[in-house]
């Protein structure tokens, strides 16, 4: 077997990573061909499929990523607390071009994904659509059973769905260190 190889996974995962670095941010990873593609969402993620959050690409990411929470240190890229806001798998839905299936990779490629979430804190459809050559993305939730423009779990659910923290707290433990 060849070390290089990438591993396709049947269930992808997802991870939504609050960060404080230069500015508080949502980190939007997703699982294509081995690695966590990445987008930097200002505002975080939203259930209202009305709103469209501006969603940066930012440096694919390793897998083990996927589950760090703790403090990056100064001085190193990404400096500041990290926790794991939401993570779960997804479903790649499957785009249809002239009656050909599109894979995930393609569609990320080719700028339109779409995606079913199975998340601790967010279900359901979004999709992230490339709106310029400069990495810029949106992301929309779709409007489905999830939809819901009253909850923002941005700001009702602010906690790590792994130690429970919020990033403040996960700040104040590494500063002690």
């Amino acid at each position: 077997m060849n070390l290089m190889t990438k591993k396709k996974s049947t269930n992808p995962i997802f991870v939504i990573q609050k960060h404080s670095a230069t500015h508080l941010h949502y980190d939007f990873r997703l699982e294509i061909d081995g690695v966590l593609k990445s987008w930097a969402i200002p505002k975080g993620p939203s259930t209202d499929p009305h709103d469209k959050r501006l969603a940066i690409e930012t440096t694919d990411h390793p897998m083990w990523y996927a589950t760090f929470e703790g403090v990056i240190p100064e001085g190193t890229y990404g400096a500041g607390p990290v926790i794991v806001w939401d993570r779960g798998t997804f479903e790649h839905i499957n785009n249809v071009i002239d009656g050909t299936s599109i894979s995930l990779a393609d569609s990320y490629k080719n700028g339109h994904i779409d995606i079913n979430l199975k998340g601790k804190k967010l279900h359901g459809g979004y999709t992230l659509i490339r709106i310029s050559k400069i990495k810029k993305w949106l992301c929309i939730k779709k409007d489905d059973e999830y939809a819901d423009a009253r909850r923002n779990p941005v700001n009702s659910q602010p906690e790590s769905v792994i130690s429970g923290k919020t990033i403040e707290e996960i700040e104040k433990i590494g500063s002690k260190k």
